[in-house]
This record gives C-alpha cells, structure tokens and sequence, in this order.
C-alpha cells in the first residue's frame, strides 16, 4: 500500500480554475481502487477547507500545518494555541503594527480595523464566501487558535516586524511565503509532523509515501520523504528535494506523476 499526501492550493486545486482537473479526480479514484490510501496535508485549518476538497473521497485530512489530523473520519490528534498565550500575540500583533490574521479550527479570526495590505483583505472576502471570519474580530479574544498569517509591508515604518519574531521565535515556527508573507505555526509541528504521525498510525515504510506540493510550506514534506513531487509552477526552495517535477496543475500534472510512478 501507498500513500499519497497532496498539498490543495496550486497543486490539486488550480489557482488558475479555481477547480480540481478531472484528471487528478480520476487518479484519485484509481489510486484508491489500486488499494492505495490518500490524504490532504494542507496548512490550511480544518474550517478553510474548501468544500470542494472535503468532498472528495480523501482518506484522511491533515490539517494547520500538522496541528489537526483526521483519518477515517476520527481526529486522531489535535494541537490549540493555549488561549491566554494566543491573547498574547494578538496584543503584540497591534503594539508592532503587524497584519495578518490567526487560524483557528472552527473560525478565521480578522482585525476589526481594514487592512492596508491587499492580500489580507482579499483574504478576508475569500473567508467570507466560506461564510468565516464573519462572528467575532480577533481583537475580541476569547477563542483559542492554531496559527497565523501575516503579510508585511517593510516600507511601513511603524511595522516593527523583527521585534515581532523574535518575540515569538521560542513557541513558533516562522516560514517565509515571499513577498512579505508569513505562514506561522506552532513550533514542532509541520505537514512533515503529520506525514510521521500517520506512517506510524498505518505502519508505512518510507517508499510508500509520496507527497505533492508547489510552495515553501510544502518544504518540511518535501524533506521529509524519498519521493517528492513537484508541480511544474513551484517555489525553487523545494529544488534541492524534489524527485520528480510534473506538468501544470491545469495540464494533468497530478494523474501524471501517478502514472510516472505506477499509481494508476
């Protein structure tokens, strides 16, 4: 048996369509029927899934970047932000000028006040038409999250960014997204946790996993296993690691790595 851990956004889900390709839905299908087992190993957090993606006959969901598995239908294991210590960023997010938003499991959490960066306001009205972000304002507290996103403007003067990370460097993991952008995620965690977790629950050996992916949160998986696959569009930083680059999203990329590797 294998098992294949697909990242969603620009690897099986095109930024382009805003679809998932029949073909990769049809190399799902046949991977399963060849008795293989598939998973989803996203950073985003279970409530963000698009419903297009929980739809699909996955296996398991492994979500936040490690922080949140589901197999079979079970939470296997979850990981919160305690809330006091989550309190405790948000304030250090507006002392510092930071903006972004945090990640919970049931909700996505935005500022009150409107960003002046576009991609967290696009952001937000993408979280809107999955009906979240919409009850309650992080600044409200009260809630317990997972990670955060934060997107920095460097030009802005009063954004004291560095002071920001080193603030928070001993509980969380910082991966640089480019452009400005900052997946932040709970120190020991990663989508290379949840792939360890789950090659224990199934006793996998290391050539039966296969992970697929496009960005620089995709890294740890990427370290992590013997067989890496790359969309054609994807970050440089996973070069070093990856065993076999694909065509497109758009152009079949994922049914054809199956067949490169004998899946389908």
């Amino acid at each position: 048996m294998a098992a294949l851990f697909f990242d969603i956004d620009d690897t099986l889900l095109s930024g382009l369509t805003g679809k998932v390709p029949e073909s990769a839905l049809e190399g799902i299908r046949k991977v399963k029927e060849n008795g293989h087992q598939v998973f989803i190993n996203t950073g985003r957090t279970n409530c963000s899934i698009p419903p297009m993606i929980r739809n699909l006959d996955m296996d398991g969901f492994m979500c936040g970047c490690g922080t949140y598995l589901i197999y079979d239908g079970e939470v296997l294991f979850e990981s919160h932000i305690p809330q006091e210590i989550g309190d405790s960023y948000i304030d250090l997010m507006k002392e510092y000028h930071i903006d972004g938003f945090v990640e919970g499991t049931e909700d996505i959490y935005f500022s009150e006040r409107v960003s002046s960066c576009e991609p967290i306001e696009s952001t937000r009205r993408y979280m809107a038409s999955m009906g979240l972000g919409r009850e309650t304002y992080m600044e409200q507290k009260g809630f317990s999250f997972d990670k955060m996103l934060i997107q920095i403007n460097k030009k802005d003067q009063r954004c004291r960014y560095q002071e920001f990370f080193a603030s928070i460097e001993d509980e969380m993991d910082i991966i640089d997204r480019q452009g400005g952008m900052y997946e932040i995620v709970q120190t020991g965690y990663s989508k290379a946790t949840a792939i360890e977790f789950m090659k224990k629950h199934l006793g996998l050996t290391m050539d039966e996993i296969y992970v697929f992916g496009d960005s620089s949160n995709d890294l740890s998986m990427f370290e992590y296993a013997k067989h890496a696959i790359a969309l054609e569009r994807h970050d440089p930083v996973l070069d070093p690691y990856t065993e076999f680059v694909t065509d497109t999203v758009e152009n079949d990329g994922v049914y054809k790595a199956m067949q490169h590797y004998g899946l389908v």
